[in-house]
């Protein structure tokens, strides 16, 4: 944590500094409140006769320094929050970097409900421990023992007095937080767990209703709540039992000191006004102690939210970034040479020993059952995973070896799960290519076959769209998402069964419009539709996590048993013989 407390040390010792000023002035009062006593009140060094100008002058002396007091503890508050603030916000930024650098299988790993958690409570939760660090330690350390030397300076038997229970303190406060402990961990993760179900619940909700499962989320939700709130309570009624344990010792430390100072009194070994110091150095003693197990509770629970975030900040990203820049004298070719690849914690292979060269300007389809490797096999283009074995070339380039910015740059990918952003229409369109003037919005959309229904809309490209797109349809989503991905001056285009959402007129027109627009680039369709690929240059037939069969439309026709299957399912022997 060193890392950030250093870049705003210097406001944290202000805030240190004034603090002690804050404590001192608490710690000078009671011996002044003592010599009024004494010496304006009871005339104790002056036979008898009060002095009256000794209480207004001490008095105004109090005050003024209850002022100066509490311009420390002001000024301490405003450079508490500026370093702790600042700090949260710049753990906060490195957290966002770092998981926007996490691959997929990592991100997985995580989860999003943690994710969130970490972000937000987490850090929140460190802003708070370094807050109470710097303003809390500082204040309780020196009331403690500040209180406890003023004590010994006034009288030795009452500073004894109070030293004797002192271990019994410390005891009590080591015990309970020993206790407490485990739980602030179990704490951070069912936070995580409720949320997940938060995340998953309102993402899902047009299922949830559809499915007519309200009630069973409300018990999932409400079990998860539960747990929730008896690790909470366990914690609470762990101190709940501690703070009247050490009001307990300090209250019999005050009675034995009463006890001893009007035996003292009635000697003439000490005067009335110590005997009133005394109680107010135990009372600040007793604040003090108390304020250390708030502090020592809410440090406890800060050091295991900083392990969670350290744990995100520190997690090295497992696609290594290579240095080559992207520029090559090829464009748009890709090449498989034998890839094999599985999901990270699944043994089973995705894709076996695949071999395919795409060549510029080519449109290739790739067809296939579900499960079969289609998104599998596209995924790997951009780098999203690595491959087992063989390897990926993009532009005769290993993809390893590209720098994943260079990369992704030539690539332009409309995915299967159209995501969109609570902007506006253009800025989402914009999403592929910032900057984009309303022209080249405009010739993306209607690529898309997506101006049409955009400009009816009451504020055009300006309309806003709701939060992950739902004031849209789902083709709408789906050509919202084309255009952001043609509007790309890409090399590659990637459709990951995109339009499955569009008719096949309006599918039929985007890839004419997208031919004409882009013919030196190189397209790959996913599909599931014959229609959607019929007009490609080649169509892949994937099985198995294999390649069943490459060829045209016509070819697959006549020699692929797969691909007459699908036709068959979805054109029809009358369709055929027509």
């Amino acid at each position: 944590m060193w890392k950030y407390i250093r870049q705003y040390l210097v406001t944290a010792v202000i805030a240190g500094l004034f603090m002690v000023g804050e404590v001192l002035m608490d710690l000078v009062q009671p011996g002044i409140m003592s010599r009024i006593v004494d010496d304006g009140v009871l005339g104790v060094n002056s036979a008898g006769t009060p002095d009256l100008r000794l209480v207004w002058m001490l008095g105004l002396q109090m005050i003024g320094l209850v002022l100066f007091g509490g311009l420390c503890g002001s000024l301490n508050n405003v450079f508490v929050h500026i370093s702790s603030q600042n700090i949260g916000n710049e753990i906060r930024k490195d957290c966002f970097r770092r998981i926007m650098t996490f691959s997929f299988p990592q991100l997985d790993r995580f989860g999003t409900g943690s994710l969130v958690t970490r972000v937000t409570n987490d850090i929140t939760q460190v802003q708070t421990f370094v807050s109470l660090f710097v303003r809390g330690l500082i204040r309780t350390s020196l009331l403690t023992f500040g209180s406890m030397y003023f004590m010994f300076r006034l009288n030795v038997s009452f500073g004894l007095i109070v030293l004797c229970a002192f271990p019994f303190l410390v005891g009590v406060i080591a015990f309970c937080l020993w206790k407490a402990n485990p739980l602030f961990s179990r704490l951070q993760a069912q936070l995580d767990a409720i949320n997940a179900i938060m995340q998953e619940d309102v993402s899902g909700i047009r299922i949830i209703k559809a499915c007519v499962r309200e009630a069973y989320e409300k018990l999932r939700f409400g079990k998860a709540n539960g747990e929730l709130g008896n690790t909470q309570l366990q914690t609470l009624v762990i101190f709940a039992f501690m703070n009247p344990l050490t009001n307990a010792f300090m209250y019999m430390a005050v009675t034995v000191i009463l006890m001893a100072g009007s035996y003292e009194v009635g000697n003439g070994t000490a005067t009335p006004g110590a005997v009133m110091a005394a109680l107010t150095y135990t009372t600040q003693l007793l604040n003090g102690i108390l304020m250390l197990v708030m502090l020592f509770q809410n440090i406890s629970r800060g050091l295991t939210s900083w392990k969670r975030v350290k744990e995100v900040l520190e997690s090295v990203p497992e696609l290594v970034d290579g240095t080559f820049d992207g520029t090559t004298e090829k464009q748009g070719e890709i090449e498989f040479r034998d890839v094999s690849f599985s999901y990270p914690g699944n043994g089973q292979k995705v894709l076996n020993h695949i071999s395919l060269t795409i060549h510029k300007g080519e449109t290739v389809a790739v067809m296939g059952a579900t499960g079969c490797g289609k998104t599998s096999l596209a995924n790997l283009i951009p780098r999203f995973y690595d491959a087992d074995s063989g390897t990926v070339l993009v532009d005769g380039i290993d993809v390893k070896e590209y720098r994943q910015e260079a990369l992704r740059d030539k690539i332009a990918i409309a995915m299967q799960k159209s995501e969109l952003f609570s902007m506006t229409v253009g800025e989402n369109v914009a999403w592929g290519m910032p900057g984009a003037d309303d022209g080249l919005l405009k010739s993306a959309a209607s690529i898309a076959q997506a101006d049409g229904f955009i400009s009816d809309m009451e504020m055009g490209y300006g309309t806003a769209v709701a939060e992950r797109g739902m004031s849209l349809s789902g083709g709408q989503k789906q050509r919202v998402s084309i255009a952001r991905a043609v509007i790309k001056p890409a090399e590659i285009f990637i459709f990951d069964d995109s339009t499955s959402a569009l008719d096949l007129k309006t599918e039929a027109n985007l890839y004419q419009a997208l031919k004409k627009s882009h013919p030196d680039s190189t397209k790959i369709i996913i599909a599931q539709r014959i229609a959607s690929v019929r007009t490609a240059d080649r169509i892949v037939v994937m099985e198995n996590g294999g390649i069943a069969a490459c060829g045209t439309h016509e070819e697959l026709l006549k020699s692929c048993r797969i691909y007459q299957d699908i036709y068959h399912s979805q054109i029809g022997e009358e369709a055929e013989s027509a």
